[in-house]
């Protein structure tokens, strides 16, 4: 958490403040924020003066391409967050990164944990770091269903794990994961590989309605609110989903009692009877 949803959710927040306008001013606020640069400084020093050339998100990456042929990676780990604010705004506790634009706009990332980042590569570095190993995004590249299935070919993993591995598809996260096969009728432990076409293709017409309807509602904020649109308001999913969250509470297909079960170390929430 934040996911795929909320991600492009802050995404399409931000490309109207970013997308075209030059860098004047950037600070990093935690040693720790900058750490997927080589050189900590690189993240300022290389934004600034720089012009945002496309407001971007490959899975759960916010991906800025600046001119001089650099890019801008955001990621907001466990529990941060960006806000748009002026730089007048008072800056919050745990604010990690502050930007500033040309057009007035303060984007600052805030991050209680420290497992988010900020980054700026060359080519040859974004080649070397984690995003070359990213699969296929989930909402704007999914693969047809026989090359899905092929992927998942003689995976002894369950179906819930290898859809959060990032190298599968790119962008989903316990809670979608879960809605996911919810919706696909698929038991959160049935090994990939036990799949048949016909399941795959279940899976597969699953997870754009799920992304979809996360996005309509500006996506899922826990009671924690570690995740919020950049404007501050709450994202609204939270009181749609089907199962996450609902242990022992009834199916709302079938009314069987949502059951808990960890998988790959996270809360796993499926209905036995609609989920086989």
């Amino acid at each position: 958490m934040p996911e795929l949803v909320e991600v492009e959710t802050v995404r399409r927040a931000l490309e109207p403040v970013l997308h075209g306008a030059r860098i004047t001013a950037a600070a990093v606020m935690h040693p720790r924020t900058a750490r997927r640069n080589e050189r900590p400084d690189d993240v300022a020093e290389r934004l600034v003066g720089r012009r945002v050339t496309a407001v971007d998100r490959h899975g759960k990456f916010l991906l800025c391409p600046l001119d001089e042929d650099l890019l801008w990676v955001i990621h907001l780990g466990m529990s941060g967050r960006v806000t748009v604010v002026t730089p007048e705004s008072p800056v919050e506790r745990h604010t990690r990164f502050r930007s500033a634009t040309d057009r007035g706009d303060e984007i600052r990332l805030v991050d209680p944990r420290t497992f988010g980042f900020v980054a700026v590569f060359t080519p040859e570095e974004a080649k070397r770091s984690s995003l070359a190993k990213l699969g296929p995004d989930a909402l704007t590249a999914l693969p047809p269903t026989r090359l899905l299935a092929r992927t998942l070919e003689g995976r002894r993993a369950p179906i819930k794990a290898l859809l959060l591995d990032q190298r599968v598809l790119a962008g989903l996260g316990n809670i979608y994961a879960d809605e996911v096969l919810h919706r696909a009728g698929i038991d959160p432990l049935r090994a990939g590989g036990d799949l048949d076409v016909a399941d795959v293709e279940r899976l597969r017409r699953s997870i754009r309605p799920v992304l979809e309807e996360g996005l309509r509602h500006g996506g899922t904020s826990l009671d924690d609110l570690a995740y919020l649109l950049p404007d501050g308001r709450a994202g609204e999913f939270l009181t749609r989903l089907r199962v996450y969250g609902r242990e022992d509470q009834p199916c709302l297909r079938c009314g069987t009692p949502i059951i808990r079960r960890v998988v790959a170390g996270r809360s796993t929430y499926s209905c036995p009877s609609c989920q086989r």
